[in-house]
Order: C-alpha cells, then sequence, then structure tokens
C-alpha cells in the first residue's frame, strides 16, 4: 500500500488529462480517468476519475471489472490514527441527482487488485464500470506517475 502513501499535494485530477478521454452514459458523465503507474512490488492499481450525475435519476456506482486485473474493487479510505486503511463499499458509491463525486488517491478509488502487468506510465487500462440504473459503460484509465512520496500518511 505504498503508493497511498503520498504528500497532501498529490494531484486529485488526472495528471495529463489530455490525454484521457470523457465518457457519458445516460445522465452519467465519467472525466479524466486514470491510473497511478505501479510496480512489480505492489501489485495492486488505483483508478480515479470524476463521476457526476447530470440527470434526474439516483444512481450509483456498484461494480467495476478489467482484464487488466484478478479483481476490481469500490474503495474508500479511513484514518486511524496515523494510519490509513482502505475499505471496500460493498454498496458502492451512491450519486444522487446533481451529485459530482472526484475517485482520487487518498479517497474514494477503484483498487484494481492482481495486475496481470505493471501499469506503465502512459499505458491503457480497460475498465468496464456498472451503475444500478444507467447500465455498463467501458472506459480506460491512462496510467501517469505515481507522483511524490510523502514523509508519512495521512
Amino acid at each position: 500500500m505504498a503508493w497511498f502513501r503520498r504528500s497532501r499535494d498529490t494531484l486529485s485530477g488526472a495528471p495529463g488529462a489530455a490525454a484521457s478521454a470523457n465518457y457519458t452514459l445516460g445522465g452519467i458523465e465519467i472525466g479524466s480517468p486514470w491510473a497511478r503507474a505501479s510496480s512489480h512490488a505492489t501489485g495492486n492499481g488505483g483508478g480515479f476519475f470524476t463521476l457526476a450525475n447530470k440527470g434526474l435519476v439516483p444512481d450509483r456506482l456498484i461494480a467495476a471489472s478489467s482484464p487488466a486485473a484478478e479483481r476490481v474493487e469500490i474503495h474508500a479510505i479511513k484514518v486511524e490514527g496515523g494510519d490509513l486503511r482502505m475499505r471496500q463499499r460493498e454498496n458502492g458509491l451512491a450519486l444522487p441527482p446533481g451529485t459530482t463525486l472526484t475517485l482520487k488517491p487518498r479517497g474514494y478509488h477503484l483498487l484494481l487488485i492482481g495486475l496481470k502487468t505493471p501499469l506503465e506510465q502512459g499505458s491503457r487500462a480497460a475498465v468496464t464500470l456498472t451503475f444500478e440504473n444507467a447500465g455498463s459503460i467501458d472506459i480506460e484509465l491512462v496510467a501517469a506517475a505515481p507522483g511524490p512520496v510523502g514523509q508519512k500518511a495521512f
């Protein structure tokens, strides 16, 4: 989990946003999807993007999958003392109408578990997002540099 131990200055949006696409599925908009470049040591990766519900119907991100990983889970970060703990969001992420969520380092994110190959800077990983009402959409995460390593976990 060393890739979570970054400085507070870590980008919350996509580094190199021009390299990634935006997607629309009904009233759901997915913006600037990206992933941290990974190493052989971790075997896991993080996926990040913005989710906006521009529609009139509540929705929920309920699942994600990728051929690049054994499995993908929707996660949140919880601070316990001086440590960060990840926990799976069993019920996904709620998206009421008019809501925008930012999946970012040190917050909500996708955890790509058991990467089949490391995510190298500039590479792309296909991910399928499944929403309760809108259905499924295929997106690509563009791997970006992991950012500076912080002195301690927050």
